[in-house]
């Protein structure tokens, strides 16, 4: 599943350093706005013990992990919605991804000039905010232009709705607020659906502070959890000076101690990526073999026919049943087989939804 979580920020916040850190395709990251112009694509493994614990126990011939698609997008600035620096190009890359990454700076140094001459994560947030909602708000009000007639002349039921749902879209832009926090329910969405709109897409905000403070965060940081409070975002802390210095450390040893020194379990760049993977609604299930043990994406709430045509559609066409393994149990017994005459295999059939960790294997016929 080739889901993508787009990178976004003003331009000089740490965007491509971050990314630097969470990908092996280098963007260039420079002291001055944008350094980077086209959309840069890392695909990122996402840390999960529970893999490496299966292969201890099946010592299979190779281990995948899931992933997912970081993108790197050029930075924006006032006017990006009217097209202004590389604002169309922003817009049209960023409407292409499924979820938000926003890098909001929280550190003072004079050394990194901002773009805006001052360090305020508000006015950047609002800014960025701004831009998008003004966007959302063209392409909104072209629907109820299209829809509006129909809706008041003709005896169209669901343009009526159309039209309903938009123009409460509408209003909740006009008052400066995102989509994703407007008064509508999960089944009037599906009246939007086919807008792609920008301030939809579920958002994390990553504090970019400075070294000392990234275990407790800063006022800075404060400022911007008060801000963010009634969007249900996650507001994550990272240093992207900290996490440069991690990936260029050459042993897992090394970098273990130096996280350790600064009073830190694991890197924010594995928080981040675990932090995102949830942001775009993933699920993951395995498949444990002597050939190999593999971790599989699926999105929250697919059946076991939806997870098995993630490995080839023709598993989901033939799809016959599921034998179905829980990961607690796989590790409490060691094996399939010890699973087995315990009776803590069960047989799934075509209604089943899937469950985070489950260990699964397909019957199927074509």
């Amino acid at each position: 599943m080739a889901l993508q979580c787009g990178i976004v920020g003003l331009p000089n916040v740490g965007k491509s350093t971050l990314f630097n850190c969470l990908s092996n395709a280098k963007a260039q990251a420079a002291n001055f706005p944008f350094c980077t112009i086209e959309p840069n694509v890392g695909v990122i493994t996402v840390p999960d013990e529970r893999l490496t614990k299966l292969a201890e126990l099946v010592k299979p011939n190779r281990i995948v992990p899931n992933t997912i698609e970081i993108v790197d997008i050029a930075g924006l600035v006032k006017g990006a919605s009217k097209g202004e620096g590389l604002g169309n190009q922003f817009l049209g890359n960023i409407r292409a991804t499924n979820a938000i990454i926003h890098v909001l700076r929280c550190f003072d140094d004079g050394n990194v000039v901002h773009v805006d001459g001052s360090v305020d994560p508000i006015r950047d947030k609002e800014i960025i905010d701004t831009e998008l909602q003004l966007k959302d708000l063209e392409t909104v009000s072209k629907k109820i232009q299209k829809v509006e007639k129909m809706a008041k002349t003709g005896g169209d039921k669901e343009a009526k709705k159309a039209y309903e749902v938009c123009s409460i879209v509408k209003t909740h832009l006009e008052s400066g607020k995102s989509v994703r926090t407007a008064p509508i329910s999960e089944e009037d969405k599906e009246y939007i659906a086919d807008l792609f709109l920008l301030t939809e897409k579920p958002v994390m905000y990553v504090c970019n502070v400075d070294e000392g403070s990234v275990t407790s965060g800063n006022a800075y940081v404060e400022q911007v959890r008060e801000a963010v409070k009634e969007e249900n975002a996650e507001v994550l802390i990272i240093s992207a000076k900290i996490e440069s210095e991690i990936a260029e450390l050459e042993s897992y040893e090394e970098r273990q101690m130096f996280l350790n020194d600064l009073g830190l379990e694991e890197s924010g760049v594995s928080r981040l990526i675990r932090a995102a993977y949830h942001l775009l609604n993933l699920a993951t299930y395995f498949t444990a073999g002597v050939q190999e043990v593999r971790a599989w994406t699926i999105t929250k709430g697919f059946t076991a026919p939806q997870a098995a045509g993630v490995i080839h559609s023709d598993f989901e066409k033939g799809f016959i049943r599921a034998e179905v393994i829980k990961y607690a149990d796989f590790i409490t017994y060691g094996s399939e087989a010890a699973c087995k005459e315990a009776g803590k295999l069960s047989v799934e059939g075509k209604t089943y939804i899937v469950e985070d960790g489950d260990i699964m294997h397909f019957r199927f016929n074509v």
